[in-house]
């Protein structure tokens, strides 16, 4: 993950939002100590967001692919009923103590299922209709990911895809495209002439979109 963004710029507008929670802090501070890759965390910015947008769907059902070490997976939860539930899966097994910890100091402890394995083997057996979604997983299987998905999203439902512009690699034309940048080419393109959805991409931290379905 790559900010696109000054980082001043960046500096500023996190001492202009509303501070993360302890919890969120301590997540933070211990994902950049002791966590192979920290830059993948949400952190305070995107979590911000992903809070705001989850509290002002009011989802009854949050799918969450790649949790990481949950930062984002407990900003998403702010925003659910108290009947509402939150899967998430992460496919790396050494992070499942982590997450546990953090989700079992969270007042949504029971509501939120951590699922650790296979995205793709994992979601048909969860049988739910998805308020909201949000991917932040491996890129290769980003469009199995989203026509796995896709159906089974309420109507004006939310998708949240990550990572989309993928350090600006997107538009860099010298720069000799690796396989990730090409996949995401080709799922941005894709998604933008989706008569499904509607879409919003947002040069936010490393390129954010929101896609709605119709």
């Amino acid at each position: 993950m790559c900010n696109l963004i000054d980082p001043e710029i960046v500096t500023y507008c996190e001492e202009h939002t509303t501070p993360e929670t302890a919890l969120l802090y301590r997540i933070n501070r211990e994902t950049h100590l002791r966590v192979v890759s920290p830059r993948m965390l949400s952190g305070h910015l995107q979590g911000a967001l992903l809070s705001f947008l989850s509290t002002l769907i009011k989802p009854r059902h949050i799918l969450e692919v790649g949790t990481y070490t949950g930062y984002a997976t407990l900003c998403l939860a702010e925003g659910l009923p108290v009947n509402g539930t939150l899967d998430t899966i992460e496919i790396n097994e050494e992070l499942k103590e982590t997450i546990e910890r953090y989700i079992n100091q969270s007042p949504y402890k029971n509501q939120i299922a951590l699922h650790i394995g296979d995205a793709l083997s994992i979601i048909p057996n969860l049988k739910k209709e998805w308020n909201l979604v949000f991917i932040d997983a491996n890129k290769k299987d980003i469009f199995n990911f989203y026509e796995l998905i896709l159906p089974n999203v309420a109507k004006n439902g939310i998708i949240l895809v990550d990572n989309v512009l993928w350090s600006g690699k997107v538009i860099n034309e010298t720069a000799k495209k690796d396989e990730d940048t090409e996949i995401i080419m080709k799922f941005n393109d894709f998604v933008q002439a989706d008569q499904r959805v509607k879409n919003l991409m947002l040069p936010f931290r490393d390129g954010l979109t929101i896609i709605q379905k119709i």
